[in-house]
């Protein structure tokens, strides 16, 4: 996609109507509008070695990118252009911590009020906006097959799992037929 400015401009400037057309249709308010104004903005003035180095950022808090694959011509233009890979991760991490912590204010809000919800949004978002990037590069590093193997084969992990799966599917049924009856066996549970 970077291999031609023209096809690079283009792009960014879609995803950034893309962007006004979702907001606009999900009845956002118009102030979020700034957002894909400035993607258009971006499309139409940036390089396109920057906008290069914002989605290598990107794709390094996914883990999808490592610095050394890049070929040497690469690391040298991208080393004037730093900030834009840092702006890059930076961006991605809030994205990806907004994705968790914005749907929990608005689930708080409903229940508790305004200041509290905030603050438990923000509680979640900072070690989000830190660790989340950092769990999924280890994610995609780690070997699945062999942890799996490794936890399927020791059978008290699987006794533990199976008692907690069944105690949570237990608890969960019982506070949608019997409320009460789940207040009750959480308290006894927890001895109080």
């Amino acid at each position: 996609m970077f291999e031609d400015e023209r096809t690079t401009r283009i792009a960014i400037c879609g995803s950034g109507i893309l962007l006004a057309l979702i907001f606009f249709l999900a009845e956002l308010p118009p102030l979020l509008l700034i957002v894909p104004a400035g993607i258009l903005f971006l499309g139409l003035v940036a390089d396109p070695f920057e906008t290069h180095a914002v989605w290598y950022g990107m794709l390094n808090v996914l883990g999808i990118f490592e610095l050394p694959e890049i070929t040497e011509i690469e690391r040298l233009t991208y080393q004037e252009k730093r900030h834009y890979f840092w702006f890059g991760e930076v961006s991605m991490a809030a994205i990806l911590a907004g994705v968790f912590a914005v749907p929990l204010g608005i689930f708080m809000a409903g229940r508790t009020e305004m200041s509290l919800a905030f603050i438990g949004a923000a509680i979640l978002f900072l070690p989000l906006f830190v660790f989340l990037p950092k769990l999924i590069k280890r994610a995609m590093k780690a070997d699945a097959d062999a942890v799996i193997g490794t936890f399927g084969k020791n059978e008290q992990v699987r006794k533990v799992f199976w008692t907690l799966f069944i105690s949570m599917a237990g608890l969960v049924l019982a506070q949608v037929v019997d409320p009460a009856l789940a207040a009750k066996v959480v308290a006894i549970l927890a001895g109080t």
